[in-house]
Order: C-alpha cells, then structure tokens, then sequence
C-alpha cells in the first residue's frame, strides 16, 4: 500500500478528516474528532497505528510478528502498529483500518453515530 492510499482510504469513511496535530509529519486521521489512524506518510517503511479489538490485537500480532505489533506510544492493549509496506496483504491492511474506524464510531455518543448515519 502507498501512502497516497492508505491517506485516500481513511479519509474515504464518512466524516473522516485528517489532521496534523502534533507535527506537519504526522497525519492523525479522525472521525468527529476521535483519531482512527495514525501514521507518518513519508515513512520508511509506512507504519500506521490502528485501533483493535483487545482480542484481535493479540492475534493479529502472534499470526504477522514483526509486521503488526503493540501500538507505539498508544494503549498497548487497543492498539497495533501496522507496517503496511506491501508485505501484509492491502486487503488485510484495508480490513484493519476499517475494523479502526468502526471500533471508534462504536464508542461515539449516540447523537454522533446517528449524524453519521444521515446522508
């Protein structure tokens, strides 16, 4: 996966917006101000940290090691970063940013995920 599209595919979920809040390096990727993704674009190789089933997260690491790992600086029971360097299949690397996005629309306040229902 380039960073072209992996930016590109967070920002195709509804309300998602990317945002640099802590360098011009660092793309957090955002729905209703809650981050999904985080990941420095220019990276070598791209590395994104993503939101995960506590459950999933263990198994995704012991089944891709050195590849999907706890998630840098984040919780490391929640979080895993992801190499997404072109090794692990996009389909997978898609599935996890998704399985992301939809685990924080999951924890919104219920006004939030209804206005993110409404065309």
């Amino acid at each position: 996966m380039t960073p072209g599209q992996l930016r590109t595919l967070c920002l195709s979920f509804n309300a998602a917006v990317e945002d640099f809040p802590f360098n011009p390096e660092t793309s957090v990727f955002k729905v209703r101000g809650k981050l999904f993704a985080l990941t420095a674009l220019d990276a070598r190789p791209l590395k994104v940290n993503l939101k995960c089933d506590p459950e999933d997260a263990v198994r995704l690491r012991e089944e891709h090691p050195d590849l999907i790992v706890p998630g840098w600086h984040m919780n490391k029971r929640h979080w895993n970063t992801v190499t997404a360097d072109g090794t692990l299949p996009d389909r997978l690397v898609r599935e996890l940013v998704e399985d992301s996005y939809d685990l924080v629309v999951a924890g919104l306040p219920r006004a939030d995920r209804l206005r993110l229902d409404r065309p």
